[in-house]
């Protein structure tokens, strides 16, 4: 079989990162094979050194307007692109250069809180504000616009009047730390390269 090998693109902590490269250590479907940061002091960095991944660091000029990016996913022969806590929108170069292979997890029940701007923490203040019964994540297909892709997977959790945004953004996380590998899988298989 043709071996898919996955970028993680992350801005933080790097949890979910850590998670997916972990599942894919012990599987033979894909592996994680390169992790990129836009923040030379995200957490994810040495998360990556611990399991053994290479991590590059761009900045946002780099991602935009430059070949380094494009390069160093060629180099490491990238098949697939995963966003995990990634803060830049992705250039519309990249996306034609993986069409139908970058997806994205976001911490809400899209198309509710997305778009620009909403992001962690201020997601979960949002749902909360708006007195909302239950919220989650939401997988997706990356395009041109902030949290419009075709959804790929949705999975929900309740929120008590009692939960603070705190709360709630913990039990999102673990929604996507059950589900975020496992539907990376999936997709991947899905869409194998040169099928698009």
């Amino acid at each position: 079989m043709e071996e898919f090998r996955i970028c993680v693109f992350a801005s933080g902590s790097g949890t979910n990162a850590e998670k997916i490269i972990q599942y894919f250590q012990n599987r033979k479907t894909a592996a994680v094979v390169l992790v990129i940061t836009n923040k030379p002091d995200a957490q994810v960095i040495e998360r990556a050194r611990l399991l053994h991944v290479p991590c590059e660091v761009f900045s946002k000029n780099d991602l935009a307007d430059t070949q380094k990016v494009d390069d160093v996913l060629h180099l490491h022969k990238i098949t697939h692109i995963v966003l995990a806590g990634f803060l830049l929108q992705v250039p519309t170069r990249l996306i034609r250069l993986f069409p139908g292979r970058i997806i994205n997890i976001h911490p809400s029940l899209l198309p509710k809180f997305g778009g620009k701007g909403m992001y962690g923490i201020k997601v979960h203040e949002a749902v909360k504000a708006a007195g909302e019964t239950e919220t989650g994540i939401t997988i997706h297909e990356v395009n041109e616009h902030y949290d419009e892709g075709k959804i790929i997977f949705q999975a929900n959790c309740p929120v008590l009047p009692t939960d603070a945004p705190d709360q709630i953004a913990n039990n999102v996380q673990q929604l996507e730390h059950t589900h975020f590998a496992r539907e990376v899988e999936k997709w991947v298989m899905r869409h194998p390269v040169g099928t698009d």
